[in-house]
């Protein structure tokens, strides 16, 4: 019962809770898309993250989509669009309202 409820509420160390792996960047408009899904149960959650900069100057910033797919490789390929589309609307705007870098 108790791991039960552990997988329901996503307790640390449960199955269920966030397991992220990044995979390679990928030059965009002066920007690197990184897709990093997420694993949750037997499903990909749409995650990635958008790099700006290199060294002292290193900037990201996450993005996490309620979309769901059954591999991988396709949440990292749609990460990819959704990386490209953010870029395309919102450009140096990503990284207007952060003082400091970013960076992990």
């Amino acid at each position: 019962m108790v791991s039960f409820l552990k997988k329901l509420f996503g307790a640390a160390g449960s199955e269920t809770s966030e397991t992220v792996v990044r995979g390679e960047p990928v030059e965009y408009n002066d920007y690197q898309i990184q897709p990093a899904p997420q694993a949750e149960g037997n499903q990909w959650r749409l995650a990635g993250y958008i790099l700006q900069g290199q060294g002292q100057d290193h900037q990201e910033v996450k993005f996490v989509r309620a979309d769901l797919f059954s591999s991988r490789d396709e949440a990292c390929e749609f990460a990819l669009r959704k990386g490209r589309q953010i870029v395309d609307e919102q450009g140096d705007r990503l990284f207007a309202d952060r003082g400091e870098s970013n960076s992990t």
